[in-house]
């Protein structure tokens, strides 16, 4: 049997995702990783591969996984395609029945959601397209040439220059959401639309089924006499109450048709020229009632709109206080991830930020001036035939702590492709960096260049911050015996969006906004 999925459908997932951030339930995140993304592909850079949707690669984008944000309620929107009014541009104007059978006229759009029937102008205000300028000698319409600037309820042309563009105005985007969610390729949607008194105005002066547009299909011929109007002649439909001005040129044809009374609740509609007294002529006018969406305009902004697209927003900056995102190193994944839980626990992860990573609280001669270059290895023997490896994150002189990660890609999966490796660089064991180790074990951290070091772990600090020189620290981790674990539980909840981009190394003076637009 022939089936679709609807449009609706992609606006309701869009609706139901954006309720699940909300809910307190539950915790969304959005992710930062890799800092060595050359070692995964050589061309990264040029050109970065594509995320796989494998559990194996949901398993690598935790073990490279840096830290994590929250999103809160205020970093999701709503958002549909850009659409920039440009004078001279022609648009779609807004239909119910675009279909396959029945194309856009400008955009040859197979349905509403494609077409250009909407634009935002220079002030960041939002519009519907209701009229072109479509008539029988201007099918597809005419150039739009008087940029709608008006905050009018209802329905009007923008200027004088009788371009036959009918414009609705719908909302202005405030500058905060300006900031956070505009984007080159798409706009921010209102939250909260239904509810939101900021948008109240738009949203109760719609009426269900009013009748804004009528459009010419056919002129007609020898309709009644040149150069005169019939007032009031009704639209029959489901609805009631619609009426219209018909005006009859000096060729006795169809002039135009204006909207006399909107009326309400049509979900169809046929002007009725008899009842109108209209003459139908040798050849019967014929026209096009268009039927707005439900609700009236302005009722459902994202159902009016096709609102199945979000974007969602974190800004990454240097926090002294809790430095749970790296400097001084790269990043080159982001993502999004759902329900992480806290580290060795099932609890839902409840931060503002969380690091994914362990470090070491180091301590010895020349802890001020060692070097760990990033990326590369230590290690730490922690027992006869027993080495720990880890991967450099960075390492702060001045505190002595050193952030790192470890993943299979160290011991015994050490190929490009991920694969076992039959001889692997590091064993097949990846143990953990400990303050307490067995028999034969030390707490030298060795760096894997082969320079000599003298550092150790401080199997004595416990603590999350430092007081050096009458200033405190802060690591954005907890030490228990100079050792710190990540503050989230690898290989928890659900990674639902991976987005593999070229490097950014990141410094502390410096703040990155991520946007991630979501399709639905």
């Amino acid at each position: 049997m022939s089936a679709i999925i609807t449009d609706q459908i992609r606006i309701l997932n869009a609706k139901n995702f954006r309720n699940g951030v909300l809910s307190t339930s539950n915790a969304y995140y959005t992710f930062v990783g890799l800092t060595n993304s050359t070692d995964f592909s050589d061309t990264w850079e040029a050109r970065p591969p594509s995320p796989r949707d494998s559990f194996n690669q949901e398993n690598d984008y935790w073990d490279t996984m840096i830290a994590m944000k929250r999103i809160t309620s205020s970093d999701i929107m709503h958002v549909v395609p850009k659409r920039n009014w440009s004078s001279g541009s022609k648009y779609d104007m807004y239909r119910h029945d675009y279909s396959i059978d029945n194309l856009a006229a400008v955009s040859s759009a197979t349905n509403l959601y494609s077409s250009f029937f909407y634009v935002m102008n220079r002030d960041f205000r939002i519009y519907i397209c209701l009229q072109n300028g479509t008539s029988p000698d201007n099918p597809t319409g005419k150039p739009s040439l008087d940029e709608p600037t008006f905050t009018d309820l209802e329905p009007r042309v923008a200027g004088s220059s009788g371009d036959g563009y009918v414009w609705k105005y719908l909302y202005t985007l405030s500058p905060s959401d300006i900031i956070k969610f505009d984007s080159t390729e798409f706009m921010p949607v209102p939250n909260d639309w239904e509810t939101s008194s900021n948008n109240a105005l738009v949203r109760d002066n719609a009426v269900s089924g009013s009748i804004k547009i009528v459009t010419i299909k056919n002129k007609g011929l020898n309709v009644g006499a040149a150069n005169l109007q019939y007032r009031n002649v009704p639209i029959k439909g489901d609805g009631i109450g619609a009426e219209c001005t018909i005006t009859i040129d000096e060729n006795s044809q169809v002039l135009s048709v204006d909207i006399s009374n909107q009326g309400s609740g049509y979900t169809y509609g046929t002007v009725d020229l008899v009842a109108g007294s209209v003459p139908t002529g040798t050849v019967r006018p014929t026209f096009d009632v268009i039927i707005p969406p439900q609700g009236g305009h302005g009722y459902d902004i994202y159902r009016e709109l096709g609102a199945s697209n979000l974007l969602l927003y974190a800004r990454i900056e240097n926090d002294t206080q809790n430095p749970d995102f790296i400097t001084g190193n790269k990043i080159a994944r982001v993502g999004i991830v759902e329900n992480p839980t806290e580290f060795n626990s099932t609890t839902i992860l409840d931060k503002p930020k969380a690091s994914a990573v362990g470090a070491l609280k180091l301590v010895g001669t020349g802890y001020s001036t060692a070097e760990f270059a990033i990326n590369t290895f230590v290690s730490q023997t922690i027992a006869t035939g027993t080495t720990a490896f880890g991967r450099v994150i960075n390492y702060d002189q001045t505190t002595g702590i050193l952030k790192f990660w470890q993943d299979r890609y160290l011991v015994g999966f050490n190929t490009s492709d991920g694969t076992p490796n039959i001889t692997p660089r590091h064993g097949y064991d990846l143990a953990e960096f400990t303050s307490s180790p067995d028999t034969g074990g030390s707490l030298l951290i060795i760096p894997d260049n082969g320079n000599t070091s003298n550092l150790v772990v401080d199997s004595s600090f416990t603590g999350a911050s430092t007081v050096i020189n009458s200033r405190t620290y802060y690591y954005g981790l907890n030490f228990t015996d100079g050792i710190a674990l990540p503050e989230v539980q690898k290989q928890s909840g659900n990674i639902i969006y991976v987005d593999n981009r070229p490097s950014i190394l990141r410094s502390s003076n410096q703040k990155e906004d991520i946007k991630i637009i979501l399709q639905f």
